[in-house]
């Protein structure tokens, strides 16, 4: 039993380390890739809806991670700022059940969109190691930012290249 429960402890270093401390996937000019997810009212949406006309932010995180909730605070609280700017953002809630999911948007309250990654497919095409993560994707349907945080800088660059 106790070798069982070292190889559990061992597997879960293993996954917080392939999640916190990877690196993102690369910034500027790559394309990125299209997908059609499920929201949590079981409505399909899909990132080429936007091409060509807004730009994009995608927020890859979990409900267990706590510093995608320091993140979701930072969203909510520049949402309406980034609404006004044309700027969509969608949350892709990576490989959790919709229950668990549900009840934290209930106590969180996100303002934008939750889509579900159930199968982490779309994580792995963005080649997202790490969450929180962040994809800002241009009009153009171009990815010109990735990275696990994004400051007030950062945001007013990327908006001026909008």
């Amino acid at each position: 039993m106790k070798r069982q429960h070292k190889q559990k402890i061992l597997a879960a270093l293993a996954a917080f380390y392939f999640l916190f401390l990877s690196a993102g996937i690369a910034q500027g000019g790559m394309s990125a890739p299209d997908f059609s997810l499920r929201d949590l009212k079981q409505r399909i949406v899909s990132l080429g809806d936007y091409r060509a006309k807004k730009p994009v932010i995608l927020f890859f995180w979990a409900t267990w991670c706590p510093f995608c909730r320091k993140e979701i605070k930072n969203l909510n609280e520049n949402y309406s700022r980034l609404a006004g700017d044309g700027v969509v953002i969608l949350a892709v809630n990576i490989g959790e059940r919709p229950d668990k999911v549900n009840k934290f948007i209930k106590n969180s309250l996100l303002l934008y969109p939750v889509l579900l990654d159930l199968d982490t497919n779309v994580a792995s095409s963005y080649g997202v190691r790490g969450i929180p993560t962040y994809v800002f994707i241009d009009k153009k349907g171009e990815i010109i930012y990735s990275d696990h945080s994004f400051s007030d800088q950062q945001y007013k660059t990327l908006l001026g290249s909008k």
